[in-house]
């Protein structure tokens, strides 16, 4: 499966704009061949928008949710993308996972809340895997932060994930995160990781892009520069079967040593 990283911030702010953005990055990914495409964490809205948070904040079923699926139907692909779910009076940092029939395959609310900035303007979700069936791989969501645990990368690895797809919000001085940890996530969990990130200044944050696609040999298949870009790499899973076999982390483990980590 041919998967497409749109690194982009698109137009913070204005949920109409970026999903224009989508729209126009999806017709590029499908024209390549992609069968998925991933956006950044909180693409629809912006992320560094403060109490707009909150206003431009919508149900996992709501109106920017039709008009995702409308797009990836239309263009006859799957798309993942980051937004602000609200349910009831709470807010998550949400991402979504839509077919390419436009169907609402899995929805994920990050649990692990980065800094002062994201404790102030959302709740942390408790659902640590979530997962899909899309064209014979295995998809789970995590976002940005959620990655830098090793613990939940671990728990997808056991629950079967084959692509970890990560919208991210990913800022300076941490791009050692998505030039080193993540082929070492990939490696270690015998996986495909797709690490997709904002770029740019927004607020009081530089998103420094460098999305990738790491594979579970741990090495990155593409990796976008600090512009926007979109980059395609494909996913086999034969080769996670593969090197599953010859890779013996998963069945080498003691979990019976382990029980100090909880």
């Amino acid at each position: 499966m041919r998967i497409a990283l749109l690194q982009s911030s698109g137009r913070p702010g204005s949920v109409v704009e970026n999903l224009k953005v989508l729209d126009e990055a999806a017709g590029r990914a499908a024209a390549a061949g992609a069968g998925l495409l991933i956006a950044p964490e909180m693409f629809l809205t912006g992320y560094a928008i403060g109490d707009d948070i909150a206003r431009l904040a919508e149900p996992a079923d709501g109106d920017s949710a039709d008009a995702v699926a409308e797009i990836a139907g239309r263009h006859g692909l799957a798309v993942a993308y980051g937004y602000p779910e609200r349910s009831g009076e709470t807010v998550f940092n949400s991402a979504q996972l839509v077919s390419a029939d436009g169907t609402r395959l899995a929805n994920y609310r990050k649990t692990h809340l980065f800094g002062c900035f994201e404790r102030d303007h959302f709740t942390p979700g408790e659902q640590p895997v979530v997962q899909a069936e899309l064209d014979g791989v295995r998809v789970g969501i995590m976002i940005c932060y959620d990655v830098e645990f090793p613990e939940n990368v671990r728990a997808h690895a056991l629950a079967g994930t084959d692509l970890l797809v990560v919208p991210t919000a990913q800022m300076h001085p941490f791009q050692f995160v998505a030039e080193s940890m993540i082929p070492v996530r990939a490696f270690e969990n015998q996986m495909y990781v797709a690490y997709v990130n904002r770029v740019g200044r927004e607020g009081e944050f530089e998103f420094v892009g460098l999305s990738t696609l790491a594979g579970p040999d741990g090495v990155a298949r593409t990796r976008a520069g600090r512009d926007e870009d979109l980059v395609l790499a494909d996913v086999d899973p034969a080769f996670v079967a593969a090197s599953r076999e010859a890779n013996p982390y998963l069945t080498d483990r003691r979990p019976g040593l382990y029980g100090s980590l909880v």
